[in-house]
């Protein structure tokens, strides 16, 4: 009989390592990566971490830290992440055809055989490889279960004698409860902080405590979800790989302006904008959209001046992933929520009640020519695809656009945009 072991490689401090492949002066300073229009703190490098840089932390209440510190702030850099992104997974697909692309920067792995494997050996060699090839650092643990492998990931980060990979099924009884015992249960995969209280009230307070509980009772008292977790702790898998991502219930782009906005003209450009881009994400999904809904907000961080939110939703005549007809869509329900007097700071689309495109079924009296459209959305992604973002948009969504949202220290897009490869110098 076969024996099955699940691995996770995930990338160490990925946005702030992806910074550093192609500006080494970055190593070793501490290092952040903000969010958009850079407000926030969404990565850490480990010396930023040690200076004390919380997740999500506004900026502003970092920058006393520049001067003594010398901490380094950068715009996110969406574009290179996704594509650094992409060479990792296909480095990782080529150690085992069954992966499941957890995140932007996890995978999945699942490993079978009949004969014993020294699974740390494996995981040293994706570490190399992927380090080689991408110059990203990644961290690899291997367990008989996917919430035991997160942990296993967990401690071949923590622990230095794991040297980046922690295989679960080759440690010694006696240290496999030592790290379940000094484990907090908040470390557990699913288990959020509103758990972890809950569960440390009935006396469970490490992932060893955890282990140990009944899950039918668990089960009952909190959620069959739990359940399955105990028993994933207890070596038995429960959570098996998606090998084809689910599709998607929802769609949602939304952004912070980069300035300002109070004139509906230029909600109107940023709504047109903003549902072109949730269009192309539709359409990549293979699904059409029955429901769209809009939204447009005030600052809350500016409480001295006048408030606003308001949002509206329309079920669409039929689903559809036609970007005019959505488009259409949300500037109607905008002219509704607009009120003058206002400084917007957000705004932002949802398409919901998605289904399958392959599923849809016509009205009699509907659009006649949604073939030609389609055609017409087809050339529209291809070139934007193959030219770069924007290449061919709507007029509606502006030329100079002033609310579009600050990235005031954005790195090139090294590896996605011509003018921005690197150039090695003589």
């Amino acid at each position: 009989m076969s024996k099955r072991v699940f691995a996770i490689v995930d990338c160490n401090n990925f946005y702030a390592s992806c910074e550093r492949v192609f500006n080494p002066g970055l190593a070793g300073k501490p290092l952040v990566v903000l969010s958009n229009n850079d407000g926030c703190v969404v990565a850490r490098s480990q010396e930023a971490k040690a200076l004390g840089v919380k997740m999500a932390q506004p900026w502003f209440q970092c920058q006393h830290l520049v001067k003594p510190h010398g901490l380094i702030a950068l715009s996110s850099n969406y574009a290179l992440y996704a594509d650094m992104s992409r060479r990792v997974m296909a480095i990782l697909a080529g150690f085992t055809p069954e992966q499941e692309v957890y995140s932007i920067d996890e995978s999945f792995l699942a490993f079978s055989s009949q004969f014993e494997v020294n699974y740390c050996e494996i995981g040293l060699k994706i570490r190399e490889k992927v380090f080689k090839w991408t110059g990203l650092p990644v961290c690899v643990g291997f367990a008989p279960s996917k919430t035991l492998a997160k942990l296993a990931n967990h401690w071949a980060k923590t622990q230095p004698e794991f040297a980046g990979v922690c295989d679960y099924t080759a440690l010694p009884a006696t240290r496999r409860l030592a790290l379940l015992q000094a484990t907090p249960v908040g470390e557990v995969w699913g288990v959020g902080r509103g758990l972890t209280e809950k569960l440390a009230e009935l006396g469970i307070h490490s992932v060893a405590d955890l282990q140990a509980a009944d899950p039918a009772w668990l089960g009952g008292r909190f959620s069959v979800v739990l359940a399955r977790t105990v028993e994933e702790l207890r070596g038995v898998s429960c959570l098996q790989l998606e090998d084809v991502a689910p599709p998607k219930q929802q769609i949602m782009t939304s952004r912070s302006f980069g300035v300002p906005v109070t004139e509906l003209a230029e909600l109107r450009e940023a709504m047109t904008a903003y549902t072109t881009r949730a269009a192309e994400k539709l359409r990549a999904e293979g699904q059409l959209a029955g429901e769209i809904q809009v939204f447009i907000r005030t600052s809350p961080f500016k409480p001295d001046a006048p408030q606003y939110s308001g949002a509206l939703r329309l079920r669409l005549p039929e689903p559809t992933d036609d970007t005019l007809r959505l488009v259409k869509a949300a500037r109607f329900l905008l002219r509704r929520l607009y009120r003058p007097g206002f400084i917007y700071q957000k705004a932002g689309i949802l398409l919901s009640e998605l289904q399958p495109a392959t599923l849809n079924q016509g009205q009699l009296f509907g659009n006649v020519d949604i073939a030609r459209r389609g055609r017409l959305m087809t050339v529209m992604d291809r070139l934007n695809r193959d030219m770069g973002r924007g290449t061919l948009f709507l007029a509606g969504a502006g030329i100079d656009c002033n609310w579009r949202m600050r990235q005031g220290n954005r790195s090139p897009r090294y590896t996605t945009h011509w003018a921005e490869i690197p150039v090695a110098l003589a």
